[in-house]
């Protein structure tokens, strides 16, 4: 308790805030908390399709009734077990036609496409940091893990009118 009240003291900016989203050690932490929440939706839930990365998770099932049926439970078990709450904005019930929205990606069951938002917010970081290798290599390697060859082209395409060159993608 001690290496790690040092640890996330380390980062602290104000009172009871501490370790930035993307730092190693918060990943890390994140998954030994959410374990209790893996236990329950395992053996308490009996949940067949359950994915998790960090704190973000989605729930497959033919049934919306059982869907329905579930988000008391999982609200409850988080809030009095976690002492954390659900967004209220971040809870949806779909088909699987319009996709799963997980992860900055919406996938479908034969394909993926990035997020609206993240595409836009894209080409902003893009043409903020005036085309930088290191961004758009870095976006390239996002976009490798998806349907995006329309998506590649336009980064090649907004590259070149920034007076980068041609760019192969």
């Amino acid at each position: 308790m001690w290496l790690l009240a040092r640890i996330i003291g380390s980062f602290e900016t104000e009172q009871g805030r501490g370790l930035p989203l993307g730092n190693l050690t918060s990943q890390l932490l994140v998954n030994v908390y959410m374990n209790e929440f893996d236990q329950f939706v395992k053996h308490r839930l009996k949940a067949r399709h359950y994915i998790r990365y960090a704190d973000d998770f989605v729930f497959l099932s033919e049934s919306r009734t059982e869907l329905e049926a579930l988000l008391p439970l999982i609200r409850d078990f988080l809030r009095d077990e976690l002492h954390l709450d659900l967004h209220p904005k971040k809870i949806s019930l779909r088909t699987f036609a319009s996709g799963v929205d997980f992860l900055g990606w919406v996938h479908f069951r034969d394909h993926r496409v990035l997020r609206t938002v993240a595409v836009r917010r894209m080409f902003r970081k893009i043409q903020d940091r005036e085309g930088k290798i290191e961004t758009v290599q870095s976006y390239l390697g996002l976009l490798s893990h998806g349907n995006t060859t329309k998506l590649r082209r336009t980064v090649g395409e907004q590259l070149e009118e920034m007076g980068k060159g041609r760019f192969e993608i």
